[in-house]
């Protein structure tokens, strides 16, 4: 439970089963990761190599690539904007999701809960064979859920799903400005039994959003955002043969 965590009085960190939730003082309109410098809509994300600090998690350095999210269904525009920005460095792989959100939906507080059941941000990443992949979920409370997916055929049929995998050391922060929600995953390349990659090396990975009207009657408003879309009615996430290339580069 986030609410159970041990808190630091300088950082507003607080520690949960080895996974840190950082809540810290707002930055600037200016420095939005919403402003990133390059906005791409390419096929291939490149992650940059970057230092990440713990002081600003959410920092996006200038020139890093930016793509933004559409819907999952049809490849159309979302009504809320999403994009993901990534960056590596020795020890792990950072994504920022930078969202607006007119209404938060999130109440569940406990690991591996059903979060696609209310607002979250996903990733799907295979470091080394498309049937192989980690699902990597994080509501706007930091809670976070971590699987390993078996997927022979590329689709949900006939998947497994390995609910008892855990990602060693995972990083997750949230923070909200305005309409602005954004989410900071930090993935350890050793908890994917992964080594470090070498400038040039590519990987597989979706990134997702669901967003569940926040309103009562939710009159059908809810809303599945992909980075490549699966094009699937209704939505499903899990369609390896609409993964695209994640490039490391230096």
């Amino acid at each position: 439970m986030v609410d159970s965590g041990r808190r630091t009085a300088d950082s507003g960190q607080q520690t949960l089963e080895g996974r840190a939730v950082l809540v810290p003082r707002p930055l600037s309109a200016a420095r939005h990761p919403l402003s990133a410098r390059l906005l791409s809509n390419s096929n291939v994300i490149r992650a940059r190599r970057a230092t990440f600090s713990i002081e600003d998690p959410w920092d996006v350095p200038a020139g890093c690539e930016t793509v933004s999210l559409v819907r999952a269904t049809d490849g159309s525009a979302p009504r809320l904007a999403t994009t993901v920005a990534a960056m590596w460095d020795d020890e792990a792989l950072t994504l920022v999701f930078s969202a607006i959100d007119d209404g938060i939906v999130a109440t569940l507080r406990e690991h591996d809960a059903p979060l696609y059941t209310e607002d979250v941000v996903e990733v799907f990443l295979a470091p080394r064979r498309a049937n192989e992949y980690f699902e990597l979920e994080v509501n706007p409370l930091g809670t976070t859920f971590d699987a390993r997916i078996e997927s022979p055929d590329g689709v949900r049929a006939t998947m497994r799903t390995d609910l008892a995998w855990t990602c060693r050391d995972l990083f997750a922060a949230v923070r909200r400005i305005g309409t602005a929600a954004d989410t900071v995953i930090r993935i350890p390349f050793a908890s994917l039994d992964a080594g470090t990659p070498k400038d040039g090396d590519e990987w597989l990975v979706n990134f997702f959003r669901i967003d569940r009207d926040p309103s009562s009657a939710r009159n059908g408003r809810d809303e599945f955002s992909a980075w490549q879309a699966t094009m699937k009615t209704p939505p499903d996430f899990h369609v390896v043969a609409a993964f695209g290339p994640l490039r490391f580069s230096s």
